[in-house]
């Protein structure tokens, strides 16, 4: 499966209208460059492909803000991308998924995620002060050696050059700013991403 995060804009859900990606993220808590308020969010969801998933990302927001947003954008998935523990996630009592953001320093930080009553993971890059959409590639390594069970994605600076590789470790790949120019959506871009995500996924690698 592929997410492409940080839609923003009518234009953005164009060109993941066109190109059709299983899952598309946008923003929801203020304060990071690529978020988007409940008005603009709630605009976006209904020009959106209804083949396409909604993923609503926050990081460490009120409960009540979350349980509220998943209702009225009909969320399919919830990412938490702070510091959000198992009473927390508990207490969202939603429909939807919940998928734990984790930022990678070693096999533990994945162990522990794992123990919060998440659905799935993400599993990302650590870079201090941030909390993702930092292009960084996360540490493959760690995560090739680690004994995960939950499902999970593989998030952070995955791009046109290192797909086949990210591929080869986890078939479910997040993608942001490797697919803007300029800190937009590039069609052209996400054109050549999903394409090459198909033709590789297509030559043998199990989704």
């Amino acid at each position: 499966m592929i997410k492409l995060c940080g839609i923003r804009r009518g234009e953005d859900v164009q060109i993941v209208n066109e190109f059709l990606p299983d899952f598309i993220g946008m923003i929801l808590t203020e304060g990071f460059r690529r978020t988007v308020d409940m008005d603009t969010a709630e605009e976006l969801s209904e020009l959106l492909d209804k083949r396409i998933k909604k993923v609503g990302v926050f990081v460490n927001e009120p409960a009540e803000n979350v349980r509220s947003a998943a209702s009225r954008l009909d969320l399919q998935v919830i990412q938490l991308h702070g510091d959000e523990d198992r009473e927390y996630i508990r207490s969202l009592s939603v429909k939807c998924e919940i998928w734990k953001a984790v930022r990678v320093r070693s096999s533990e930080d994945i162990v522990n995620a794992e123990k919060l009553g998440c659905d799935r993971l993400l599993l990302d890059s650590f870079v201090k002060n941030a909390v993702g959409g930092t292009g960084v590639t996360a540490d493959w390594d760690i995560i090739k050696n680690t004994d995960i069970s939950l499902p999970y994605f593989l998030a952070g600076g995955i791009g046109e050059d290192n797909i086949a590789a990210a591929l080869e470790i986890c078939p479910h790949i997040d993608l942001s700013g490797s697919v803007e120019t300029d800190g937009v959506k590039d069609r052209e871009k996400i054109r050549r991403i999903t394409e090459l995500y198909r033709n590789i996924t297509q030559k043998g690698i199990q989704i």
